[in-house]
């Protein structure tokens, strides 16, 4: 089934789609159709010089359709796609391959492992692109798919593919909603935010050479009861107050504190 040079549909136009027309513009494989349910894509589509359709019945053959779409979506649009012997794959994190089973006889997983935001360009050379297939010959085809974009590939099954997901759901969703607290906070005190960007850095730069234990720092885990009630005094707003004092009690938890 698989060709040296693949044609590959991307469905969607969100920001996994587009990182992904960005990464394989100038790779061997060739992107011949984006799909979007809506005009939105057709602009993404044009930047790339990518065929475009709203329309399932018009959807172009190839060797590979990579659904970029939210993940309650995914199961019912893979049904649509008419061409049963082509390998169909999500890139989804938390979807199991199993839900699109009935799509295709070669079905498999491309999931790229990095937060994307539309417009801001990323190294996918780095990114590790976790891939799972119901054949061998899928994952090869994936295999090769993802080699041309990066020079991380991971093969992992549903059930693993889960567990990383709810870890980097910690690691860059939650993280992120605290510098959107601590940026909220400055703002409520004329503070700026720009002042925390150095801190905020070094703390990413650490765990380069350092596990996320050995880099912790602060007063919960110097156990420094009077700081921490000092900085509840200074917490207004009831929830920042409950959700520093449950993160300082596992701070405390973790370094026997």
């Amino acid at each position: 089934m698989a060709t040296d040079a693949l044609h590959i549909v991307i469905i969607g136009a969100g920001n996994v789609a587009s990182h992904l027309c960005r990464a394989f513009d100038t790779s061997k494989h060739k992107i011949v159709q984006l799909y979007n349910r809506s005009e939105k894509g057709k602009e993404l589509a044009d930047e790339y010089g990518i065929s475009f359709t709203t329309d399932v019945n018009t959807l172009s053959k190839a060797e590979v359709y990579l659904i970029a779409i939210p993940d309650d979506a995914i199961v019912d649009f893979a049904e649509k796609i008419p061409f049963k012997e082509s390998l169909i794959a999500h890139t989804s994190g938390a979807v199991p391959l199993s839900v699109i089973e009935g799509s295709s006889t070669n079905i498999g997983v491309f999931y790229p492992l990095q937060t994307f935001t539309k417009g801001k360009p990323v190294d996918f050379s780095e990114i590790p692109i976790c891939i799972e297939a119901n054949s061998e010959e899928n994952e090869k085809m994936l295999y090769k798919l993802g080699k041309e974009i990066s020079t991380n590939i991971k093969r992992i099954d549903s059930e693993k593919r889960k567990l990383v997901h709810v870890a980097a759901v910690f690691a860059n969703n939650f993280s992120n909603h605290m510098y959107e607290m601590a940026y909220s906070f400055m703002m409520k005190n004329n503070l700026p935010f720009d002042i925390l960007k150095p801190l905020i850095k070094e703390t990413a730069d650490k765990i380069q050479h350092q596990t996320p234990f050995e880099s912790q720092t602060g007063p919960a885990k110097r156990g420094d009861q009077k700081t921490i009630e000092s900085h509840l005094a200074l917490l207004k707003d009831e929830e920042y107050k409950e959700i520093y004092k449950l993160v300082s009690q596992s701070i405390k938890n973790t370094h026997g504190g």
